[in-house]
């Protein structure tokens, strides 16, 4: 599993969303965003891939199930390419202005899916995504836990890696439960079928403490 420990920022928090297809991220990232901001802070909505302009013709080439087959390492390159850009552009300028930035996946993602669920070394491709961003680690990393065949099932069309097989996104499951497991002070495992606001109320708690870092 990842090593430890990595870069964490001194000022501004950085928050991650984690988990497989479906499983909720996006539901819990605005409703984190909605109460820190009704709490008054700064806060920065991202996601990967493709919250840049680079980001965006790499989320295109990665995800369309009209690029076809990709090399597993062309993928996780371009992934990181991704990454790099994202962290130099859009999360390290906001966290030294003191902002909270929620990132709708990170790092974990490519070690899940491209590690775990690509059977590719997970070590060397842990180097690369490191490199690419500067060792930045979230000050918290919340995995929302779901079994494939639920999250799937919330999908009339499927993207490149969500139309993978079961047993691949089984391996990413594994893989997020597992690097959760292997830091419990900076991650929070939720079963994502709980009701969406109590998971909310969860995630809250936790970012509560680390707020002293960021600005209002």
């Amino acid at each position: 599993m990842p090593s430890q420990p990595g870069y964490y920022a001194p000022t501004g928090v950085f928050v991650c969303f984690e988990g497989g297809e479906g499983a909720g991220k996006s539901t819990q990232t605005r409703a984190l965003e909605s109460w820190l901001r009704s709490e008054g802070y700064a806060v920065r909505l991202t996601f990967e891939p493709g919250d840049t302009e680079v980001g965006r013709r790499v989320r295109q080439i990665v995800l369309d199930p009209a690029t076809g087959d990709l090399a597993d390492r062309t993928e996780t390159l371009l992934y990181a390419a991704d990454k790099a850009e994202h962290v130099e552009t859009v999360v390290l300028p906001a966290l030294e202005r003191g902002e909270v930035v929620i990132t709708d996946r990170y790092v974990d993602s490519s070690l899940a899916y491209q590690g775990a669920g690509r059977a590719l070394d997970l070590a060397e491709v842990e180097q690369v995504q490191r490199w690419a961003t500067r060792d930045l680690r979230p000050h918290l990393t919340v995995v929302l836990d779901l079994a494939p065949e639920q999250g799937l099932g919330r999908f009339a069309e499927r993207d490149r890696i969500e139309g993978e097989s079961v047993e691949f996104h089984e391996r990413v499951r594994k893989a997020f439960v597992e690097m959760a497991s292997a830091d419990p002070d900076h991650y929070l495992v939720m079963d994502a079928r709980r009701p969406v606001d109590d998971l909310a109320t969860e995630v809250r708690h936790r970012v509560q403490p680390l707020l002293v870092q960021a600005k209002k």
